[in-house]
């Protein structure tokens, strides 16, 4: 088991560095964004592959996030239901979950999108739109993805078995701190009183 979480430690790793590359994307994506809508308007300049490339951008968030979310678990969970049970209720709803639904669903996407980005990439498929980009990259970016949260599902396998085991502290008791919008509001609080003192 040790060898397992150690594995775990290892997955857990790469998808802290997809997200915090992801962080880079979205800068990058602003950047383009308004690049191009500045040109368009001051010059009226326009370009097919630079509004492709904000679409790139940003699957490439969405897709190589989903493991680094399920890592910091700010996945969409029903906390009506688990919120009433013991932690190792919750650690089995997770096993459970993990093993019958995102499993099976990230391994079929994995499995069915594969095939349509080797085609692209033989084909060496173009935009269908006048300047656009190849697309294998964007067709690329799901079977990536997918891989990334089909490990981190594995990782949250192994650390909630682990937990059950009484090897590890419950994971989802991360304290990571307080979140941007609540250092946000505290910021607020703080300059109102030292405005109205």
């Amino acid at each position: 088991m040790k060898a397992l979480l150690k594995l775990s430690g290892l997955i857990d790793a790469l998808n802290n560095g997809a997200g915090r590359l992801s962080y880079w994307l979205i800068l990058v994506a602003v950047l383009v964004s308004s690049s191009n809508a500045f040109m368009r308007y001051a010059f009226s300049i326009g370009s097919n592959a630079w509004l492709e490339l904000q679409w790139y951008l940003f699957s490439a968030v969405f897709l190589f996030c989903a493991g680094y979310a399920l890592l910091h678990n700010q996945h969409v969970r029903i906390d009506v239901i688990t919120g009433h049970l013991s932690k190792r209720g919750r650690a089995w709803i997770d096993i459970l979950g993990t093993l019958f639904f995102l499993l099976p669903m990230a391994i079929a996407i994995l499995w069915m999108s594969w095939p349509v980005f080797v085609d692209a990439y033989v084909r060496n498929e173009q935009s269908t739109n006048a300047g656009g980009l190849v697309v294998w990259p964007a067709r690329l970016m799901l079977p990536v993805g997918f891989s990334l949260l089909i490990l981190q599902g594995v990782s949250e396998l192994i650390k909630r078995v682990a937990f059950l085991l009484g090897m590890i502290p419950d994971p989802t008791d991360k304290d990571e701190g307080p979140s941007l919008e609540e250092q946000l509001a505290a910021a607020l609080r703080k300059e109102r009183e030292e405005t109205a003192a």
